[in-house]
């Protein structure tokens, strides 16, 4: 783990201090870098794909062209999977230079990136969990099952015959 002081984490407590005008953010660990949430929602990461340690902000189809526009890079790595090399990326783009200056600048890209978030939750169908059997429905299908209990019926008893 990175000591409090080491560069990475003065960087990544610097994009917390950036992006806190949508909220009080936290930055932990994750994949080698760090991601940034508040309210326990993931609004950017920091990271270094080769050229230095970035922060790159949530994006989505709504606001991709709006990235695009602004000349921010998506954030892309290069991934193996059986044997074949091909770059994969993900819905985060680099933050505007101009925006790494002060939290007043960040302010409408740290909303966009929260909105992506906020979106992006909301997308994600809550599971229902599945209902606890009862005992009586347990009982009721183990019965019902059973080839003596469709066929059997109660007789009444036969009386013995008394012993002499």
């Amino acid at each position: 783990m990175a000591s409090p002081h080491s560069p990475h984490n003065d960087f990544a407590m610097y994009c917390c201090e950036l992006l806190s005008g949508v909220g009080p953010c936290t930055a932990r660990r994750m994949f080698g870098g760090y991601g940034i949430s508040t309210s326990g929602l993931t609004l950017a990461l920091v990271a270094d794909l080769g050229s230095g340690d970035k922060l790159w902000l949530k994006g989505d189809a709504e606001t991709r062209s709006l990235y695009e526009a602004q000349g921010c890079e998506r954030f892309t790595y290069e991934m193996t999977r059986n044997g074949v090399t091909a770059p994969h990326s993900l819905n985060y783009y680099a933050a505007p230079e101009e925006a790494m200056e002060s939290p007043a600048v960040m302010l409408p890209w740290a909303r966009v990136a929260l909105d992506c978030a906020l979106r992006a939750r909301a997308a994600k169908a809550p599971r229902k969990p599945k209902a606890p059997k009862t005992v009586k429905k347990i009982t009721a299908k183990k019965t019902a099952k059973t080839p003596i209990a469709k066929t059997a019926k109660a007789k009444p008893a036969k009386p013995r015959a008394k012993r002499p």
